[in-house]
């Protein structure tokens, strides 16, 4: 399924927190006139550029841990193995038996990257609004997954400011955030969402272009929760490498920061 969003729609969406970060502003004052500046950015080209986002929703189990797609496709994930965590692994939040999982993709449209090369601050303005308009993007998918298209949560009612803090049944983690560190699932993720649909072409080490786009998993187990794998052992990292179906060496160059 593939969705396209106005920046209109989206703009409800938009975690300012994150953009406040990105500027390294943190005074009341300073915050507010750069959200203004940057409301009316987006009021501005609202008519230029829009966002767009690809989802399927699968059959699932789990199998050790690997996700098991409807159809035979396979996502292994990895599991914490430091002492003192929870030793939690994604596939926990995946039934052996039947699940489903939900696979996304989320962009914006690339001039927001490239057509404000001649304006510094500009540039920069774009570039940030459209890494928030991504992330706008997924929250609205996400929204409409849970109360329409997956519809596990139908009944939900949720003010603006507890979807943007995930009061909500489920998770969604991202590919080459803590509980999905390794960008390389991006091919995999690409070969079932069909990426290039919505403008997304994949680097060579699994970095999507446009920068400004998401992918990642929607689990709607009610006691799924973000964790970060952190380190891992050799040990993982070989049964995980053969999961994967490629070289120790190779798998090793995605997760160098946690080995």
């Amino acid at each position: 399924m593939i969705f396209h969003y106005d920046i209109v729609e989206l703009q409800p969406y938009i975690n300012w927190v994150y953009f406040y970060h990105a500027w390294q502003v943190r005074q009341p004052e300073e915050q507010q006139r750069m959200r203004t500046e940057a409301e009316a950015f987006l009021k501005e080209h609202a008519a230029r550029y829009q966002t767009h986002a690809v989802f399927l929703l699968s059959d699932a189990r789990s199998d050790g841990d690997d996700i098991v797609l409807d159809g035979g496709a396979r996502l292994p994930m990895l599991r914490q193995q430091q002492v003192g965590s929870d030793h939690l692994c994604m596939a926990d939040f995946i039934s052996p038996v039947v699940s489903k999982i939900g696979l996304f993709a989320t962009s914006v449209d690339k001039g927001m990257e490239t057509d404000f090369d001649g304006d510094p601050y500009q540039k920069m303005m774009a570039q940030l609004l459209a890494d928030r308009l991504a992330e706008a993007t997924a929250e609205r998918l996400h929204e409409r997954v849970r109360k329409e298209l997956w519809g596990y949560a139908q009944d939900e009612h949720l003010l603006m400011d507890d979807m943007l803090q995930e009061r909500f049944q489920g998770i969604r983690p991202a590919v080459g955030y803590p509980s999905l560190p390794d960008a390389s699932i991006n091919f995999i993720l690409n070969d079932l969402l069909h990426m290039q649909d919505i403008g997304i072409t994949l680097t060579e080490s699994g970095a999507m272009r446009p920068h400004a786009s998401v992918s990642g998993l929607m689990i709607s187990h009610p006691e799924a929760r973000y964790f970060s794998v952190g380190k891992i052992g050799d040990d993982q990292l070989c049964d995980y490498a053969c999961r994967r179906g490629l070289a120790v060496d190779h798998i090793r160059k995605f997760l160098a920061a946690n080995l």
